[in-house]
């Protein structure tokens, strides 16, 4: 079955997008425990590509299946996992990248370079952190996996901040407030 992404975060309102972010069944990594191990020889680069024995994985559909075996442990340790094996995968920064943002009234929704569907909420916080020594606003995406915005979404965000309320910068979604610290 061909990869079909789903439509521009544009042209769905916030209804559409729950509805998207439901259907997205990810299989239950975190209680998977195989006893056999290795290294996948991947990485994905801090700019969100995904690289195998130093080749560019170029098939987004691809790119978006070995995204969804996905786990990290607690001493930052990444994995791909499935019920037979867990391969390590070096992770220059985060896995994820929000390449575009869309906000509905009280909500956000963010579109990842992998084609998933994140809404900012209490599952999903947003907070800053130092990203080559400059504030960057980071989504949590799913147990303990992140995302980093892209440069035209903290624009974005940050223009929106700004035009909300210029004296408490910050981002309301799904009723959690998500102050940004654009100033570093």
């Amino acid at each position: 079955m061909p990869y079909e992404p789903p439509p521009a975060l544009g042209d769905l309102d916030l209804a559409e997008i729950a509805e998207l972010v439901a259907q997205r069944k990810l299989p239950p990594v975190e209680s998977w425990n195989p006893a056999k191990s290795g290294d996948s020889e991947m990485r994905i680069a801090a700019d969100g590509r995904w690289f195998h024995q130093d080749g560019e994985i170029t098939r987004p559909a691809m790119v978006r299946a070995f995204s969804s075996l996905l786990r990290v442990e607690a001493g930052g340790n990444y994995w791909l996992v499935t019920p037979q094996e867990k391969l390590s995968i070096a992770v220059d920064d985060v896995p994820f990248i929000a390449v575009d943002a869309q906000i509905h009234d009280a909500s956000i929704a963010f579109r990842l370079n992998t084609d998933d569907l994140v809404v900012a909420g209490p599952e999903n916080r947003i907070e800053t952190r130092l990203y080559e020594g400059v504030p960057v606003p980071y989504l949590h995406v799913r147990a303990g996996l992140w995302a980093r915005c892209s440069r035209p979404v903290y624009y974005e965000l940050a223009e929106h901040a700004l035009n909300a309320d210029p004296e408490m910068l910050g981002l309301w979604s799904e009723g959690m407030f998500f102050a940004l610290d654009i100033a570093g």
